[in-house]
């Protein structure tokens, strides 16, 4: 076969007929298909786990929106997640990462309406999550917020300050914590670096004010808005540092003698009692509660940019960055240079401006005060802002509005100049007084003859505020008086400090004074008082206008009563104090004013606690004075009215403190000079003190000796007094007359012979009784550690009755039921006087301890007794007077395993032996483990 032939055959044409179909190709493609419906039930169905809103969207759809490229997407996520966290507040707490990035995240986005709604958002989330919440996720917040102040678009950066807003009002203190960021996106947004090629240094930029045309609003009041949030920001710095003192009334050091150097403590020395750290608090009759003492660590943690503006040498930074361009501020709103008009008036949105630049630069002012050189700080202070102050700030001082002020008809301020404001409420007097408290703080004595010129403009401006009969707020008079202060400490002779004196006694002879203005003067004039009194000790030449004030106190006091009980409360503090010192215009006032002040007590005996015959015959017919006072006394019935449940603590502190100035005005005008003679004679005070201490009349004692039995008496075989057990209403009541009794107690100098009086009293009506109300025995403990001293000789009755009073006490302590929520509530209070008189007096412990002769006492006492041992082996207080007393606990502890021998050792009895061998027999002075007594 040919090779043409085999090609053919390999590629051979089908013949097609008529009439056929044209057959299959083997390649041809299949287009035949069928269509089927879906059903989808379970994707329609809400989701049973997580919440929807309206649009039946939930969080994770909500959070997934706002990633949407679409402003509007995102828009209605945020107003979504709004209503659903509104509607379901736990999912909050459950999403609280994510949402938190989410809405922080969408503080730079470019559509404006986005950021309003995360703002609004923001509002909302701040109101339901609390600072310890959001602890752990504010660093990314404050990156975002950050972002947004740097941010090249205007609209950005304005909305950041609402954002910076919200955190302020929510978050003070997580927010001050990256203050050195913020303070430096605060300088940013006002102003820019200045690049000159004179600055020869890149550390030593200068800043200078920027101008944008392209802002909605004018560049002044640009700087106004951020200035005002800068100002809130630097105040919840103030407000976050430890020192809360009053602002107008901070003691500000004058010398370089001055100066507080912190303490640097070893705890390591101070651990092994080889370094002694004594802390020293005012004295007075309300002693400082939050104590000003600081410890420095040896070695910091943290450097200078973690501190913020507790480091001194980042506040220098940002005050010699901020100042000028305060100052730059303050020019371009102060008034003309060349034609200054009378009064030197101010534009409403001028003085605005003029204010927070001042209100920022006291900020820092106070600020600087909080650091350990505070002299040195001041005179860097004074060398490089004194002369540019004077020359800006005092040149048109002082300054006024020129807005009309509208009033309204029935305006108390209608005729008062400092009362005016404009329509934004700015007070120009706050404005001036700012200034005067800048400008003050930088003089001192040493440069008063330099500043005498400007020094005399501020006296002259405070004197005649003071002196112009205006109606001023409490914010005002405070910073006034912070002046005031401040200038007579500056210049400190009687031709100087009288004028400033007798102006501040011109405002406080004002009728319908508030109640915190009256409360400031009064502060102001004790604190005069008290510092003039240890300056006269040397040299006698007392202030008449101060002697005028102290002689009208009780006149004062008569007239006021319980019209305001707190301002009463304030007055005879004051007139305490004028009275241990020997005040003679005032003891001779106080004298005269007696009466008065008594009928004051008897009117409101009347109108509190008489309101129908029957009652005043059952108040009167009580026999309350231990001490010799016959029945049916008035003083016996004021006593009978403090101790009832209704009368209010106010009223009983009013009481017994004017008692205290009526009954006991001649010892209090002799105890400092003449104790022997007359610190005595005034038995009546004495008795009213101790049986009002008592809270209960000889026949109620008397009745109470017949009571037996639960669920009044508690009792115990190791003690000979049993305890009546009062109501808690009753017994809440009379411990707040115990404090108010031995604060009075406490003003009385010769605490030794109040202690014999009180000593006399328990040891002849008290010690003898069988039963005595829980109230009254924590009462006594209580009196016996405030008055209780190194003079005072305690007698072998009252040891053995306090020790028996203790035992009673402790003992009902650890058996009060748990479901007994009543007597719960005596349980810190009991506690504590039984512990503090167990530290004070070591016999007492001893005592106690001796008492516990276990073999005479039931078995079911025995657990009782060693949970009193361990708490007591336990006690920081008590530990040192337990290892003295080791051979004691050590037999007690003997005789309850004697009593316990051949039987299963239980478990409060295994904690016993094992609080021995930790605390007593571990100790180096012991003769070894009770392991080897048994």
């Amino acid at each position: 076969m040919t090779k043409k032939r085999k090609r053919q055959e390999d590629f051979q044409k089908v013949k097609l007929k008529v009439g056929k179909k044209k057959p299959k190709l083997e390649n041809a493609t299949d287009t035949t298909f069928k269509t089927k419906a879906i059903q989808i039930p379970e994707q329609l169905k809400e989701d049973g786990v997580l919440p929807t809103q309206n649009r039946k969207l939930n969080i994770k759809d909500l959070l997934s929106q706002m990633h949407h490229y679409s402003p509007g997407v995102k828009h209605n996520a945020l107003l979504g997640l709004k209503e659903l966290l509104s509607q379901y507040p736990f999912v909050i707490d459950a999403h609280l990462s994510s949402i938190i990035s989410e809405v922080a995240a969408v503080f730079t986005d470019k559509d404006s309406s986005v950021r309003g709604a995360a703002v609004h958002l923001l509002q909302f989330l701040a109101s339901r999550i609390r600072a310890e919440q959001i602890a752990p996720f504010f660093p990314l917040v404050s990156a975002h917020l950050s972002s947004a102040m740097t941010h090249i678009s205007e609209g950005i950066q304005e909305d950041s300050l609402k954002v910076l807003d919200v955190l302020l009002e929510a978050y003070p203190a997580l927010l001050t914590d990256r203050s050195v960021i913020l303070l430096k996106n605060f300088v940013e947004l006002i102003s820019h670096q200045q690049l000159s090629k004179r600055l020869k240094s890149r550390d030593k930029l200068s800043w200078m004010l920027s101008v944008n045309p392209n802002r909605r609003v004018t560049s002044q009041q640009w700087r106004l808005n951020v200035l005002t949030r800068l100002k809130k920001f630097l105040q919840a710095v103030v407000d976050g540092s430890s020192d809360t003192e009053d602002e107008g009334l901070q003691e500000q050091k004058d010398s370089s003698h001055s100066v507080r150097n912190p303490i640097c403590i070893s705890w390591k020395l101070h651990a092994n009692n080889q370094q002694h750290i004594q802390l020293f608090e005012s004295g007075g009759l309300r002693p400082k509660i939050n104590s000003s003492f600081r410890l420095r660590s040896l070695t910091s943690v943290m450097d200078s940019a973690e501190k913020g503006l507790s480091s001194a040498e980042n506040l220098k930074g940002f005050i010699e960055i901020i100042i000028p361009l305060l100052i730059e501020c303050w020019i371009e709103a102060s008034p003309a240079q060349s034609a200054p008009i009378l009064g030197n008036l101010l534009e409403s949105e001028s003085q605005q401006l003029m204010h927070q630049v001042l209100s920022i630069i006291h900020l820092l002012w106070k600020l600087t005060k909080r650091h350990d050189e505070t002299y040195k700080m001041e005179l860097w202070l004074r060398m490089n802002y004194l002369v540019d102050f004077k020359h800006h700030f005092m040149r048109h001082f002082p300054y006024s509005l020129q807005d009309t002020v509208k009033h309204k008809k029935k305006d108390p301020c209608k005729s008062n100049r400092n009362c005016m404001k404009s329509s934004n409420n700015i007070d120009h007097l706050l404005l001036n007084l700012t200034l005067c408290d800048i400008m003050v703080s930088l003089a001192s004595t040493s440069t008063l003859q330099t500043d005498s010129g400007w020094l005399d403009m501020i006296r002259k401006f405070v004197t005649d505020t003071l002196q112009d009969g205006s109606k001023l707020n409490s914010k005002q008079v405070n910073r006034l008086l912070g002046v005031t202060w401040r200038l007579m400490q500056i210049q400190q002779n009687k031709v100087a400090t009288e004028p400033l004196i007798k102006a501040v006694y011109t405002l406080y002879q004002q009728r319908n004074l508030l109640f915190p203005v009256r409360t400031l003067l009064l502060k102001f004039f004790s604190r005069v008082y008290q510092k003039e009194d240890l300056r006269t000790q040397r040299i006698r030449s007392r202030s008449k206008v101060l002697s005028r004030w102290l002689a009208g106190l009780p006149q004062q006091l008569a007239l006021l009563g319980l019209k305001n009980p707190e301002l009463s409360n304030q007055l005879i503090d004051i007139i305490h104090s004028a009275a241990s010192r020997s005040n003679k215009e005032l003891l001779q006032s106080l004298q005269a004013t007696a009466a008065r002040i008594y009928g004051k007590i008897l009117t409101l005996l009347h109108k509190e606690f008489c309101p129908s015959p029957g009652r005043q015959v059952t108040i009167g017919g009580k026999s309350c004075y231990f001490l010799g006072k016959p029945k049916g006394s008035k003083g016996g019935m004021l006593m009978d009215c403090i101790v009832q449940v209704g009368c209010e603590f106010l009223i009983t502190w009013f009481l017994i403190n004017c008692l205290l100035l009526v009954l006991c005005r001649s010892s209090l005008a002799g105890w400092k000079c003449q104790v022997q003679d007359n610190s005595v004679n005034d038995v009546d005070y004495f008795s009213f003190l101790f049986s009002t201490l008592i809270g209960f009349s000889r026949e109620e004692l008397t009745s109470l000796q017949g009571i037996r039995g639960k669920p009044h008496i508690s009792q115990t075989q190791l003690s000979p007094i049993r305890l009546y057990l009062t109501d808690l209403d009753q017994f809440l009541h009379h411990w707040a007359v115990t404090e108010v009794i031995c604060h009075s107690l406490s003003t009385i100098p010769s605490q030794s012979q109040c202690f014999d009086i009180l000593q006399t009293g328990i040891c002849k009506y008290l010690v003898g009784l069988v039963v005595i109300p829980d109230s009254t025995a924590g009462s006594v403990l209580c009196a016996i550690n405030k008055l209780l001293d190194q003079a005072c000789i305690i007698s072998d009755n009252l040891h053995r009755f306090l020790a028996s009073c203790c035992y009673s006490l402790l003992y009902f302590l650890l058996t009060i039921d748990r479901e007994d929520a009543e007597h719960l509530q005596k349980r810190d209070m009991l506690w504590r006087s039984c512990i503090s008189a167990l530290a004070l007096l070591p016999r007492l412990l001893r005592l106690m301890l001796q008492s516990l002769q276990v073999s005479r006492i039931c078995r079911e006492e025995l657990p009782v007794v060693a949970q009193l041992l361990r708490l007591l082996m336990q006690h920081g207080q008590l530990r040192s007077h337990m290892i003295t007393n080791e051979f004691l606990v050590q037999q007690i502890i003997k005789d309850i395993m004697t009593l316990k021998s051949g039987e299963v050792q239980e478990q409060w009895l295994t904690d016993l032996h094992y609080c021995f061998n930790i605390y007593l027999a571990s100790h180096p002075q012991t003769p070894g483990p009770v392991n080897t007594v048994y």
